[in-house]
């Protein structure tokens, strides 16, 4: 017995600083997700998460090495709020044009009530990084392209069921990403109007 109490206790010892680190890692990649809703990904630093926190740069860079890596956890971290909150809750409902109707319902309800307080984060980081190569705007780019490709697929599943029949489903997924994306803008600027406009034009889309 005390032979298998001895080599176990290493082992949790390790278990329980990797879980540690695992929590570190996501309390600073979700606080670098909401400073870059606001400021961007370009204006995130080490430097300023440390102070806002109240932790070292010291750790910081330890767990992410770069400020690159950084801004790839933050898009991550976004894309799983956006998951959970827009896309998860989606799921329950029946598969077609009822499901297509809550996912675009819950992404309205995601930029008036925002996950972050600079708003969508995925629509601020797309105009950040649109035009700059390199890993984080990889990383932006794919999250974007799925959710693109996840619209598409729940669009055929509507004309699947006799509904948006006749509609070419990329052009759709477009216009459905364009106009909330707008609305998402309209609703940074206060534009009440803006919002509520897109909101028709999306109810029209899947009239």
């Amino acid at each position: 017995m005390a032979e298998s109490t001895t080599t176990e206790q290493p082992t949790s010892g390790a278990d329980q600083r990797l879980a540690k680190g695992a929590r570190s890692r996501a309390s600073i990649a979700r606080h670098a997700a909401d400073v870059a809703s606001i400021e961007g990904l370009t204006g995130l630093s080490i430097g300023r998460l440390a102070t806002d926190l109240g932790i070292s740069k010291s750790g910081i860079a330890t767990l992410f090495g770069t400020k690159e890596a950084l801004q790839v956890a933050a898009v991550k971290v976004a894309r799983q709020a956006f998951v959970e909150r827009v896309i998860a809750p989606s799921l329950t409902e029946p598969r077609g044009l009822p499901r297509l109707r809550a996912l675009m319902g819950r992404w309205f309800d995601h930029i008036t009530d925002p996950t972050f307080p600079g708003g969508c984060f995925r629509v601020a980081t797309i105009a950040e990084f649109d035009s700059k190569p390199g890993p984080v705007r990889d990383a932006i780019a794919e999250d974007h392209s799925e959710w693109l490709d996840f619209l598409v697929k729940q669009i055929r599943h509507a004309q699947e069921a006799g509904d948006l029949t006749g509609r070419d489903v990329d052009a759709m997924a477009f216009e459905l990403d364009a106009v909330i994306s707008a609305a998402n803008t309209a609703q940074q600027m206060g534009d009440d109007r803006g919002v509520a406009i897109a909101r028709t034009i999306v109810n029209r889309l899947l009239g």
